[in-house]
This record gives structure tokens, C-alpha cells and sequence, in this order.
């Protein structure tokens, strides 16, 4: 699933994981490999989200898939695997304007 700006920086304060932004150079190859999504990385790999039933009318949510692991120490390197849900849910505040 592809975030907004701000359900990026409320799976951040959630997860404590770091955005891959649009820019980076995995990004061409991440989408073509697992489709559109907002990618993120932690200590354990990459984590993308899905969307889960909605929690009322003013909430989403999206549960943590595991699509890779990191293959080395430094942290530079991605095993990809079958996609692994985490049972890790972000809930997304809506925004009032």
C-alpha cells in the first residue's frame, strides 16, 4: 500500500523504521519486485504495509509484512522471502483540518 505524507510519519512513530524515500536507488527494483508500496526498513529488514478491515469510520489500519531480511551484519545487504505478516498493526489517526 502506498502511504500519504502523513500516515508515513505515523508508521515511523509507530515502528520506529525508516521510510525508503521515492528517490532512492532500490526503488525501481523494490517496485518491481513486490509492486507500489511505501517501503521501510528496521534493524530486522524490509517491511512494507497492507491495509486490514477498517476500525471505524475515521481510522485505517495496516498490518507490518516482512518482505526481506538482512543477509549481513552492516546492514547492507536484503534476502528476499515469501511476504511475512508481522501481526503488527498501525493504526492511522485521521487528520482533522
Amino acid at each position: 500500500m502506498k502511504l500519504t505524507s502523513e500516515q508515513v510519519k505515523q508508521t515511523v512513530n509507530q515502528l520506529g523504521a525508516q521510510v525508503l524515500p521515492d528517490e532512492h536507488p532500490a526503488m525501481p527494483q523494490l517496485n518491481s519486485m513486490f509492486g507500489d508500496h511505501t517501503f521501510f526498513v528496521d534493524e530486522m529488514g524490509l517491511k512494507v504495509l497492507e491495509p486490514t478491515g477498517s476500525l471505524g469510520t475515521d481510522r485505517q489500519s495496516g498490518e507490518v509484512v516482512s518482505l526481506a531480511d538482512w543477509g549481513d551484519s552492516d546492514l547492507t545487504r536484503l534476502m528476499a522471502h515469501e511476504p511475512e505478516p508481522t501481526g503488527v498493526i498501525v493504526v492511522f489517526e485521521q487528520m482533522k483540518h
